[in-house]
């Protein structure tokens, strides 16, 4: 694995961007959706959270507080989710968005856990322990 220098190198990262401007065009294709004001920021400020919980935990600089900034990336992965399934149940979105964001989401959910698993088991403690 090579050594990662800021955020935006980070796969899940990556990912968690691509959902927050998938997320941010599906509201756009409904009326309804985009009025139900709401739902509508509640969506896209948990999206926002995924991506931006990641940059933070990247930040400081060990892996333990990156891990936990992960967590908080999890929960809004799982509040996205249920939003999800909210806007369909509102006739925001059809069957067939539903379950593409949702498969979106769960795969972004399981490479953060993959993530968080390799913090727990690396050698490596992060940038803020590296003695020069």
């Amino acid at each position: 694995m090579s050594t990662i220098h800021n955020f935006e190198e980070l796969e899940i990262w990556k990912d968690a961007r691509e959902l927050c401007k998938d997320i941010r065009n599906l509201i756009n294709k409904d009326e309804m959706f985009q009025k139900d004001y709401a739902l509508r920021d509640q969506i896209s400020r948990s999206t926002g959270s995924i991506m931006d919980n990641i940059a933070e935990g990247f930040g400081r600089g060990g892996n333990k507080e990156f891990h936990n900034f992960l967590s908080y990336s999890m929960g809004s992965c799982l509040e996205a989710k249920s939003q999800i399934y909210r806007a369909f149940d509102f006739h925001y979105i059809d069957r067939i968005e539903k379950e593409k964001m949702l498969d979106n989401i769960d795969k972004l959910c399981f490479k953060i856990i993959a993530f968080m698993r390799y913090l727990r088991k690396t050698d490596i403690k992060g940038s803020k322990y590296n003695k020069k």
